[in-house]
């Protein structure tokens, strides 16, 4: 755990670097097979794929240390909910919580600059982030999603992260189970360039909505998988436009191609974007909107970080 509460590390730094894409570059290896229930949950577990999983996460811990950046990492736990963790046959195993150590010593394994590392506990809606037909109600998401933020809770996260969310009745019984946890928050939605959530809903009217119904509230909102133009224009548009929107939410994990959602989902290939121009881009709304959190999501690796490590340096 850092030694510094994440609220105070939030509000003590400009801007955070936030880390690339993880999955998708493990997915892109055909030597590495995903797991069809928790994905890459379970590569700490083997050598080999726990190599290839050290090697994505230290390029981007060489990155910041490089640029003395402060970091956020994600445990490798986008899918491991309780019932995800039975159905892959781990039920045995601290799924969470190994993942959070593993990280854990890495960041350590960088001496005092571990001091500017933070690993947020990572988890997701059930379904198809990109189906809201499919968002648990909120009842149902608190019941669900307990037991991993409690998982990833005790083992000593910074903070946990709910991403890749496109309906505001599952974000907010996941924003219930996270506040449960006595753990500081963010939620992370995937929103459309109209200023909505996949489900319809204005990203504002979703924000005062968890606001006002979970407490402790989210430290902070993020959005994450799309591309940074299309950020820019739903958080500019009329629907969003205000200073609360650009004060509650705090940053994007941006994606390197300006698809819908749904089109990204059905892309066979990857779609890609020099690193220069992710770069700079992403940059751009540290200094435009205030954005804090800024990192890569699909079609990003260390190479789009980098650019964008170099930018928000120079300042």
């Amino acid at each position: 755990m850092n030694p510094i509460p994440f609220p105070e590390f939030f509000e003590r730094h400009p801007f955070i670097l936030g880390e690339g894409a993880v999955i998708e570059r493990l997915r892109r290896n055909s030597d590495l097979e995903l797991d069809p229930y928790i994905v890459n949950s379970a590569f700490i577990y083997d050598e080999s794929k726990r190599a290839a999983l050290e090697s994505i996460y230290r390029q981007y811990l060489d990155i910041g240390f490089q640029y003395d950046l402060p970091l956020l990492l994600s445990t490798p736990t986008w899918r491991a909910s309780r019932e995800r963790i039975e159905a892959a046959g781990y039920a045995g195993k601290d799924v969470n919580g190994d993942n959070f150590r593993f990280l854990d010593a890495l960041r350590k394994s960088y001496g005092a600059y571990a001091q500017k590392v933070v690993v947020c506990g990572l988890l997701s809606c059930r379904g198809d982030a990109y189906n809201p037909a499919e968002a648990l109600t909120a009842a149902d998401a608190h019941e669900f999603h307990t037991w991993q933020a409690m998982m990833l809770a005790e083992a000593g996260v910074d903070f946990l992260l709910a991403a890749t969310l496109p309906a505001l009745s599952e974000a907010t019984g996941l924003a219930s189970a996270l506040s449960a946890t006595g753990k500081p928050y963010i939620v992370s939605f995937v929103v459309r360039p109209e200023g909505t959530l996949l489900s319809g809903t204005p990203l504002k009217d979703a924000i005062h909505a968890i606001d006002a119904a979970v407490r402790p509230k989210p430290l902070a909102y993020l959005v994450n998988c799309i591309h940074a133009s299309l950020f820019r224009a739903a958080l500019l548009h009329e629907v969003n436009s205000s200073s609360f929107v650009r004060e509650r939410v705090a940053g994007l994990l941006a994606n390197t191609a300006a698809l819908n959602p749904e089109e990204l989902d059905d892309s066979v290939a990857l779609v890609a974007e020099a690193p220069e121009t992710f770069g700079q881009s992403v940059a751009g709304l540290h200094g435009e909107l205030g954005m804090k959190i800024l990192g890569g999501c699909c079609g990003t690796d260390d190479r789009h970080i980098r650019y964008l490590a170099t930018r928000l340096a120079s300042g």
